[in-house]
């Protein structure tokens, strides 16, 4: 186990229908002896034969962890039947969010990882009004803007847009958004990452990058200005590039991360080569959040078969963050 100078992590249960307590589980096997966390979450919805350690404070998590996964207790109206989720459980789910928040804006946890939640669940049910948990976490904490970046052994990427349709990215794509992006991804390399002097590639939107406005007007007009403006203000910024010739693996090597103009023009690349290892991490919040790279996977929750090396990474990604930021040695 690390010398405690930090906080634990916390980690919000999910929804307890889908994998969260089976990698929640795993997550803790393999992390025991390497880093503190805790989960908020009610102790019965965790699978058969886990051990678990109850705690009444984050800190307490520091020592648990040799004894089980440290659990700080939130209940939930029902137990959690493992494929089915449970509309009475959906208020429980909202709530250990806005619970964990609490805890980590105060500093009594460093960071914050988050189980996969059913955000479908959540509306029909509980009255959630955002499209995921980046944007309610932005909201729980007062944040103007966020962004999602994906993250693997040697890739991260971040979407200037995301949960659109296709037809509907060169009319919400804007020099003033894609500029914003760019310099939040920036700024978080450099404070959660450590990352003195970040290289930034930006993908173009059209074939080619336009090939010279061939094939689209947007990489010329609107891509092409930005990248050259916050270069001569001394970023380390190259683009638009073509996407094709973005990802293979001497191209990566030559920048730390990729902006990219919609949602699978970042999320194929990179679960295409860390499938399984991918960490969603949301920029731009006052606090380190990290979270798997994949949903509540009801149709195999209870099978034992859930991979965890997405959490596992996750929980290491927050860890990470958490030590380079300017402020830790005051957490």
């Amino acid at each position: 186990m690390e010398t405690p100078e930090l906080p634990p992590v916390v980690v919000t249960c999910g929804d307890p229908a889908g994998i969260g307590p089976e990698i929640i589980a795993s997550a803790w096997e393999a992390l025991k002896d390497e880093l503190p966390f805790f989960v908020i979450g009610d102790p019965g919805h965790v699978p058969d034969g886990a051990q678990i350690a109850l705690i009444s404070r984050p800190g307490h998590a520091i020592h648990a962890m040799a004894d089980g996964i440290p659990i700080l207790p939130h209940s939930f109206k029902l137990p959690a039947t493992p494929g089915t989720p449970s509309p009475a459980n959906a208020a429980g789910v909202i709530e250990v969010i806005e619970r964990a928040v609490k805890l980590v804006r105060k500093g009594e946890a460093a960071a914050l990882c988050t189980a996969p939640i059913a955000k479908k669940e959540l509306k029909n049910h509980a009255g959630f009004e955002f499209p995921g948990h980046t944007e309610f976490l932005a909201h729980l904490s007062g944040t103007d803007m966020s962004v999602m970046m994906l993250a693997a052994p040697g890739l991260k990427v971040v979407p200037v847009t995301v949960h659109i349709p296709l037809a509907e990215v060169p009319h919400v794509l804007t020099a003033a958004g894609l500029m914003q992006t760019i310099r939040l991804t920036e700024a978080s390399l450099r404070h959660e990452f450590g990352i003195k002097t970040p290289r930034i590639a930006v993908a173009g939107l059209n074939p080619h990058a336009g090939e010279g406005g061939m094939l689209g007007s947007e990489d010329d007009a609107l891509i092409a200005p930005v990248c050259a403006k916050l270069k001569a203000e001394g970023m380390a910024i190259t683009g638009p590039h073509s996407a094709d010739t973005m990802f293979h693996a001497a191209a990566r090597a030559r920048y730390d991360v990729a902006i990219c103009m919609y949602h699978d023009q970042a999320l194929i690349p990179i679960k295409t080569l860390a499938f399984d290892e991918g960490v969603n991490i949301t920029l731009g919040l006052p606090f380190p959040r990290t979270s798997p790279d994949h949903g509540t996977a009801f149709d195999i929750a209870g099978t034992g078969t859930a991979n965890p090396k997405s959490m596992i990474a996750a929980l290491r990604q927050a860890r990470e963050m958490s030590r380079a930021r300017p402020d830790a040695a005051s957490l």
